[in-house]
């Protein structure tokens, strides 16, 4: 691949790290504390502050606080745990997504039950929920995929109506909201990601939101963080369960200090980048034919609460001479990356020995099949998103 220096390698994703973010780790490494200690502390209230004062407009006072973690994933089974889900439970889930969200319901010994999604929000079909409730059901663990959230009103509408605890599952949704809330400044539990590839990183991460006034949660989640220990006030030490061990590194939380600061501004220009994409990738009736695009919120309120985690449009391989692969490695070859995110969860061997087979998700299953990813990060310029478009009419063109 021979590239101009004008034509560098454009990524479908890459954090973006200021020096003053890079200098106060320097910082922080040599002050000698570099496990959980003051950043992780500055780290959880600034995000707490954040979801508990950032949002349009307010319908409750309850305030939030925030546990960090190593990962989501860690995240997301400490909170299936304090909700006192185990062996013989079943959680509600969508059938798309990464698959760390319905692996961690069968590590910790429940029954993922799977429900399709809509094929233009990419979100759970909450419609659908009542018709796989069973006497085993404690929970739903819906996905804000991409960003976009789920209608977080018909979602407690069924969790009230039902008796369940909800986990949401915003690891894209770092900055987004719901009717100008804030996504974890409301609700039961919310756990976000930190990944590198996520709108803000905290190099690996992720963490809880939950309400403040749930003190017993909030001190079960704090000893499944951390083996279970206490300690009394003259430093003696008891374990009350069996806990693991997540606990976030100051110089990771250093890090995500930094990016907090700076996440509505990478939002913001996530937003700018999605709209150019709309307005190059929608001109022709062939760009309309050959390439579905993620359906675009038409509630102002939801569409400036959309925090474009990712752009994932599908292609049409029935029209296209090209298989998804072809296409992915003729962009790879212009120098453009191209993701997949995701395939069908329900389609990977260790889900079809609980049943799951083809056919099942008709939605799941075509997104899964025929979704890219495209390039979208904040320090991308829109002559990449020209780029971008450009190579991908050329391929239709020729194909």
């Amino acid at each position: 691949m021979n590239l101009s220096s004008e034509q560098k390698y454009l990524p479908f994703t890459r954090p973006s790290l200021d020096e003053e973010t890079i200098s106060a780790v320097v910082e922080v490494l040599r002050s000698g504390w570099l496990s959980t200690g003051p950043q992780v502390k500055n780290f959880e209230e600034s995000l707490a502050e954040y979801l508990n004062t950032n949002n349009t407009h307010r319908t409750s006072s309850v305030s939030r606080v925030v546990k960090s973690f190593t990962s989501a994933t860690e995240a997301l089974e400490v909170a299936l745990r304090v909700c006192g889900i185990g062996p013989g439970d079943e959680v509600i889930t969508p059938s798309f997504s990464f698959v760390a969200t319905s692996n961690v319901i069968l590590k910790i010994g429940a029954t993922p039950v799977f429900v399709d999604v809509d094929l233009g929000t990419r979100n759970l079909k909450l419609e659908d929920i009542p018709k796989v409730i069973t006497q085993k059901t404690k929970a739903i663990m819906p996905v804000h995929f991409a960003g976009r959230s789920v209608d977080l009103q018909e979602l407690y509408y069924y969790a009230n109506k039902f008796n369940l605890r909800v986990i949401e599952d915003a690891a894209h949704a770092i900055g987004s909201s719901w009717q100008g809330e804030k996504i974890g400044s409301r609700g039961d539990i919310v756990v976000f990601s930190f990944h590198p590839n996520k709108n803000i990183t905290t190099i690996e991460g992720g963490a809880i939101s939950i309400d403040a006034n749930r003190s017993t949660e909030i001190k079960e989640i704090e000893l499944h963080r951390f083996h279970g220990i206490i300690k009394d006030a003259d430093n003696n030490t008891d374990v009350l369960i069996a806990g693991g061990k997540s606990n976030l590194s100051d110089v990771a939380a250093c890090v995500g200090v930094g990016q907090l600061k700076q996440l509505d501004r990478f939002n913001q220009r996530r937003k700018e980048l999605v709209e150019l994409y709309y307005k190059l990738l929608s001109v022709t009736e062939k760009q309309r034919s050959l390439l579905q695009l993620p359906l675009y919120p038409q509630d102002q309120l939801n569409r400036e609460g959309h925090s474009w985690h990712m752009f994932t449009p599908l292609l049409n391989l029935k029209k296209l001479k090209i298989t998804r692969q072809e296409f992915i490695s003729s962009m790879h070859k212009l120098g453009i990356g191209v993701g997949i995110h995701y395939p069908a969860i329900h389609l990977f061997e260790l889900y079809g020995k609980l049943g799951y087979k083809r056919g099942d998700f008709p939605n799941t299953e075509e997104i899964g099949a025929t979704t890219i990813t495209l390039p979208l990060f904040p320090a991308m310029e829109d002559s990449d998103v020209h780029r971008v478009c450009a190579a991908i009419n050329t391929l239709f063109s020729t194909h």
